[in-house]
């Protein structure tokens, strides 16, 4: 085994290493100025961000649990409405569409891409049906030809939840422009990650864009002024001199990931399950996620090995208890249930070494021997 002894999961100082200086030189700058909400940095940032996915309009909110549920009320998605969505995904994809007061309506997983069966969204479509909320899992984008032509066929609202896909790429364009908007995390531990929460709506849609502004900032045109009921979820002016100083360097990051992953699947892919990128996309690999059985005993021995680990996602999202109402069942999802109880995601950001991830590779090579 290589000489190290603990790999962590992921890394935050790593980068904040290498970017330290400009990063504290963008922040005092928001400082100095004093303006702190919806300030120059907040402006400057949105106008790159859109540049960089090819929309007409970025709209930096709190959240990107906030981006999906903004945009869906930006599109008149409310109560008395169906949006289905993917079983396999982090919680606030569910949230987002409850909190404006929709029904969600979950379908299964293709099993190799991760991603949102559309062959699935079909058989789950009724009148009651408003909108598609496919999402780009593990920095893997989901089969968008095939979703987008569903939604076609049925008129439906397409938002793509791409939280974990900034920079991501389907057929050589960046997901984020799909659809008929697009949601992103700024959570500190993605690809793009600020250091505290924040999270970003991309679309091309001119009337949605003015109406997902007002929606973030009290529905109101002017101060004091509201025009239309909203709330307060805008993006912090220093996260958004942060993520300034971080998305010229993005690219290389994600170009990193993948390198790093292609070394991971070089040792690994003929002892385990390895992530399979789609021929279709340019994977960013948020996330490099194996499947082994005996998954909990082995995730425990890798530690014991100082090989940090995570699971993405234990329960997945029809089963969770703040749903139980909907009254799903076990069994109703069944490639999505399999793969969470088999699904373990390995150490994976920029920064990794070859001698960490040769450390990586041969503990779990001797955890699955």
């Amino acid at each position: 085994m290589a000489t190290l002894t603990k790999v962590p999961f992921v890394d935050l100082k790593a980068q904040r290493d290498s970017i330290q200086a400009e990063v504290d030189a963008a922040v005092l700058n928001v400082f100095d100025k004093g303006d702190f909400i919806l300030g120059a940095a907040v402006e400057k940032f949105e106008a790159d961000y859109a540049a960089y996915i090819g929309a007409k309009h970025a709209i930096g909110v709190g959240t990107g649990l906030a981006a999906i549920e903004i945009a869906l009320r930006a599109y008149g998605v409310g109560p008395g409405d169906e949006v289905i969505t993917a079983a396999n995904t982090f919680i606030a994809t569910v949230l987002a569409i409850t909190a404006v007061g929709a029904t969600p309506v979950f379908v299964d997983m293709d099993g190799e891409r991760y991603t949102i069966d559309p062959a699935a969204i079909s058989a789950a479509i009724t009148p009651k049906t408003r909108a598609i909320v496919p999402v780009h899992l593990y920095g893997q984008t989901a089969d968008l030809d095939g979703v987008l032509a569903v939604a076609r066929r049925h008129n439906l609202l397409v938002i793509e939840d791409a939280a974990q896909a900034h920079g991501a790429k389907y057929r050589g364009t960046r997901v984020g422009t799909f659809g008929h908007a697009a949601a992103f995390s700024f959570y500190p531990a993605k690809n793009l990650g600020a250091y505290g929460d924040g999270g970003m709506i991309t679309t091309n849609d001119d009337a949605a864009a003015a109406k997902m502004r007002l929606l973030g900032n009290y529905g109101q045109r002017v101060k004091y002024y509201h025009s239309i009921t909203g709330t307060n979820s805008r993006l912090d002016t220093a996260q958004a001199a942060v993520l300034g100083v971080k998305l010229p360097r993005l690219d290389g990051w994600n170009a990193a990931r993948r390198r790093h992953a292609s070394a991971y699947s070089g040792r690994l892919k003929n002892i385990v399950h390895t992530p399979a990128p789609a021929a279709d996309a340019e994977h960013i690999f948020h996330l490099y996620v194996i499947e082994t059985e005996r998954r909990d005993a082995r995730r425990e021995a890798l530690k014991q090995r100082g090989v940090d680990t995570g699971i993405h996602y234990p329960v997945p999202a029809h089963l969770q208890e703040c749903v139980a109402y909907l009254g799903y069942k076990l069994g109703t999802f069944p490639v999505t249930e399999a793969a969470a109880g088999r699904i373990l995601s390995l150490p994976m950001y920029a920064e990794l070494s070859d001698a960490q991830i040769d450390y990586v590779c041969d503990a779990v090579a001797d955890v699955l021997k």
